[in-house]
This record gives structure tokens, C-alpha cells and sequence, in this order.
């Protein structure tokens, strides 16, 4: 185990350091006895070689008795002669003097192999006149203080070898190394789901931090299992809410598809009297075409009024159709027409259904301006339109007898909202305005203010559901002052529009509304 393995390095560290500390301080103790002793041999030798001087009389040989003595001595060396001759100190030789045959210390030296020598001690004979030194160096001494450190240095390692071995064998296995592994079980058996040993038992757990750990562990896994029943609990409440939901969804999807049957039947009630609306304008017309036959049989119908009645059977033939239209939800089949002519075809119906003359009706669209489309409905919302326009200008006109004459103005030009080119197509009147309460609700079906026989309230959302077909919008709007309504169709402009330079200062981009 790595914490085994810490552990080791850690006494052996620990051992091996306090054993050099605790030699470190034995050291001085040691040689300051060792230097002691061989001061006081070296000083007893001079006290002998001083006792023999004087007992051999004023003539003694003190060489002879400085071999004598050196022989004597293991380790003792004893010498004789002039200060001169034994390299004495001046200081030290006139010390010495001053005190005849006593020993005299001198510090002590170091040899070249770095060891200490004792201490250097001189003796003067003054009856010779000569000085005599003794130095001693105690081998025997300094080997037992070397055996002394290994000793002491093997008894510390052992004793704390025996600590560690204690420790390996009677502690740590348990309070450590049985712990750690019993947490190593635990959590593989979380990793491999097994419930019944993820929890550490008490019996197991020491009674110190690694046991607060333990217990701190078996507190985590109890609560993460208590969360995972309350969110199983959760995830199986949540599964039949969702049944429940699949089983309403269901239900809502089947009364959807009813409501849709349902709207879907109403549409069509609501397309059928759109239907019959627009029917009046291009009936009347062959009505009076017709009416205008029956009065005068010698008449010969011309090739303007032929054109007409072709046209107007036409529109008949594309209004029936739009029922089927409906009914198969089909788009409308558009193609690239010219404004315009759609323009002057609506007027020309506008024209024949209201008579229109009391009406100024001026039509400003550009001769080039082409458009995508289905034109004739189209048509159909630009008749809806200008019938509306011219009404309202009448009904503008017929509250004062100061008004002017009604008028209509039809206008297109190309702008540019949110990055995309469109056609605006705009119906403006100088009839009374809007009602503000019906202006938020005008493209909803039977909402008009005129609904007599001449107004069903139809035409308007008809119109807008044609112009939402083509991917465009309708929008309708008082001017200012309530001095007449705008009604503006915004349809996609062609990808490749017509350009002309004769209609280019009409045709001019203006700001967005």
C-alpha cells in the first residue's frame, strides 16, 4: 500500500535523524573527557621526568630521562631541550620560568589529518636550564568513545526499529491499514451496485478521524439512496402523468380534428356567401348587357361589349372554381403578371356595378410593375376594395354639401422591410374614415357598416384570406384627420423585377410604414 510505504520512509527518516542529533550532542561531552584524560596523563609524565630530575641531582640528562619516559608511556611523548629546539612560544617559554619543573598548558593543536592532539605541556628545569614537553594522545580512549558513538547509534536505530515494528504490527494494521481497505470495499461495492456492502458497519469503524470519515462516507451513501427512491418515486409519478397527458393529448387531438371539421364547415358556409358576393358584380354586369339586348333586339352586341362578356364569364367560371380551391386547399397558381391591366379590369367591374361616374377613380400604378400572382383573385380583392373606396367616398361626400367630389386613388410602389423587396398596393378614398371601433376589426367577416342590400360584411375578409394566400398582408388605416381611409396590400415583390425608366421616379422606394 502507498501509505504503507510513506509510513516506512517516514521512520527510517525520522530514526536516522534523531540518531545524528543525539551523537551531534554526545560529541563534545565525550571528547572534552577524552582531551581531560590525556591532559592529566601528559601532565603526570612531567611530574615523573621532574621527580627523577631532582632525584639525579643539578647534573640529570633530561633527554635521557625524556625517552625514558616517552618509552614508559603508550602514547606519550616527552621531549627535552632549548625553546629554540621544541618551537615554544616566547610567551609560553617565559611562563614557564617563572614557575620551575611545574606543568605549564599549552591549547591544543590539530595534526594534519584533522584529528585533535591533546594539549602541550612545558616544564622548566632551572637547575639544567633546558625545558622539557609532554603531549599524549590515548588511542585506547578515543577507540571506546568511537565504539561508544556506534553504540549509542545502533541502539537508537534498533529501538526505534522496534517502535516502527510495533507499530506495522499492532497498530497501524488496525487503526489504518484495516480502515482504508474496508473503504476500498465499500466503494467498489457502490460502483458495482451491490446495496448490502456499501455501508461500512460500526464494528469496523475506529474511534478517531478516519472513523469520523467513515462515518461521515455512510451518512453520504444513505442519503444519495434516500434521493434516489424519492426520484424514482418522482420519475414513476411523472410516467403516469405523462400516460395521463398521452391519453388527454389524444383526446384533445381528436377534439381538434372535430373543431377543425367544424371550422372547416364553417369556412366553407363563409366561402360559399363570399362566393355569392362576389357573383353580384360580375351578374349585374351581364345583366346589363342582357337587359340592354332585350329592350333592343335589332342591337349588335360590339367587340368592346363581346370582350366584356367574355371576361365577366370568365370570373364567373374562377369564382366557382374557388370553391373547389377551398376544398382541396390547394395554392392559388400564380404567375408573372403586369399590375396594371388587374387594375383597370377591377375599375371597369367597379365601373359597371356602381356607376361610377359622379366618382373621380385615377389609377397610378406604373405601366411595368409586374407582380407574381393569381390575377384573377387578385381582381377579386381589388374589386372589393375599390367598391369599398367608392362608397365610402359617396357616403363622404353626401354628409356635406361643401365636400368634394369623391375620389379614389390607387398607387404601387416597391419597399424594402426587414431585408426582403415587396409590392405596397394602396386604395386610398376622401370618404369619412374608419370607425375606431371597427377599425381593429376589419378583415373579420360580417363586419361592415353598410350591411344593407348592398353590403354583406363579406368582402373584406375575403380579399385578406386571398392577399394572406399570396404571403402577403393587409393593412387598413385612416389618414389623417379622419379625411379618408387607406387600405394597403403588401404582397412579395418578383425576384426579377421589370425595370423601366420611364416609370423610375414612380416607382421610387419609400419608407416603410
Amino acid at each position: 500500500m502507498g501509505v504503507r510505504r510513506k509510513l516506512i520512509v517516514l521512520h527510517t527518516c525520522f530514526s536516522l535523524a534523531l540518531t545524528a542529533i543525539l551523537l551531534l550532542a554526545l560529541r563534545p561531552a565525550l571528547a572534552k573527557i577524552v582531551r581531560e584524560a590525556e591532559a592529566d596523563h601528559a601532565a603526570l609524565a612531567l611530574r615523573l621526568v621532574a621527580a627523577e630530575a631532582r632525584a639525579g641531582g643539578p647534573r640529570a640528562d633530561l633527554s635521557a630521562l625524556a625517552l625514558s619516559a616517552s618509552a614508559r608511556g603508550r602514547g606519550l611523548e616527552v621531549r627535552a631541550g632549548s625553546a629554540e629546539d621544541l618551537g615554544l612560544d616566547p610567551g609560553v617559554a617565559a611562563l614557564a620560568r617563572t614557575r620551575p619543573w611545574t606543568p605549564t598548558g599549552v591549547p591544543a593543536e590539530s595534526d594534519a589529518g584533522g584529528g585533535e592532539i591533546a594539549a602541550l605541556f612545558v616544564a622548566w628545569d632551572e637547575g639544567d636550564g633546558g625545558f622539557v614537553t609532554a603531549r599524549a594522545k590515548i588511542e585506547a580512549a578515543r577507540s571506546a568513545v568511537r565504539r561508544l558513538y556506534g553504540l549509542v547509534a545502533l541502539a537508537l536505530l534498533s529501538f526505534y526499529g522496534l517502535i516502527a515494528a510495533a507499530f506495522e504490527v499492532f497498530v497501524l494494521p488496525r487503526q489504518v491499514y484495516s480502515p482504508i481497505r474496508r473503504m476500498l470495499a465499500a466503494d467498489e461495492a457502490v460502483q458495482d451496485g451491490r446495496a448490502s456492502d456499501e455501508i461500512i458497519p460500526e464494528s469496523a469503524i475506529p474511534a478517531d478521524e478516519l472513523g469520523d470519515i467513515m462515518r461521515s462516507r455512510n451518512r453520504s451513501i444513505v442519503s444519495l439512496r434516500r434521493h434516489e427512491a424519492a426520484l424514482a418515486d418522482a420519475l414513476a409519478r411523472l410516467e403516469e402523468v405523462a400516460t395521463d397527458l398521452r391519453r388527454k393529448n389524444h383526446l384533445l387531438e381528436t377534439a381538434r380534428r372535430n373543431l377543425a371539421d367544424a371550422d372547416r364547415l364553417a369556412s366553407l358556409g363563409m366561402m360559399s356567401a363570399g362566393i355569392a358576393h362576389e357573383l353580384n358584380t360580375p351578374l349585374a354586369v351581364l345583366k346589363g348587357l342582357v337587359e340592354k339586348l332585350a329592350d333592343d333586339p335589332a342591337h349588335r352586341v360590339d367587340a368592346a361589349e363581346a370582350e366584356l362578356m367574355v371576361r365577366v364569364v370568365r370570373r364567373l367560371e374562377r369564382l366557382s372554381e374557388s370553391l373547389l380551391d377551398f376544398a382541396r386547399a390547394r395554392p392559388p397558381e400564380t404567375a408573372r403578371v403586369r399590375l396594371r391591366p388587374l387594375v383597370e379590369e377591377a375599375l371597369t367591374l367597379v365601373r359597371l356595378d356602381r356607376g361610377t361616374a359622379d366618382v373621380q377613380m385615377t389609377d397610378l400604378v406604373p405601366e411595368r410593375m409586374e407582380l407574381d400572382c393569381d390575377g384573377d383573385r387578385v381582381v377579386q380583392v381589388l374589386v372589393n376594395l375599390v367598391r369599398n373606396a367608392v362608397d365610402a367616398a359617396r357616403r363622404g361626400a353626401g354628409r356635406s354639401s361643401n365636400a368634394a367630389q369623391p375620389a379614389v386613388v390607387i398607387e404601387a410602389t416597391h419597399i424594402r422591410r426587414d431585408g426582403t423587396d415587396w409590392i405596397a398596393l394602396t386604395v386610398t378614398d376622401n370618404g369619412p374614415g374608419i370607425e375606431p371601433a371597427v377599425l381593429s376589426r376589419m378583415f373579420e367577416p360580417f363586419v361592415s357598416t353598410t350591411l344593407d342590400a348592398r353590403g354583406t360584411g363579406l368582402g373584406l375578409a375575403v380579399a385578406e384570406g386571398i392577399v394572406r394566400e399570396h404571403g402577403g398582408v393587409m393593412l387598413a388605416r385612416n389618414r389623417p384627420g379622419r379625411t379618408g381611409a387607406v387600405f394597403e396590400v403588401v404582397l412579395p415583390a418578383p425576384h426579377e423585377p421589370a425595370a423601366d425608366a420611364t416609370d423610375s421616379n414612380v416607382e421610387a422606394t419609400r419608407d416603410a410604414r
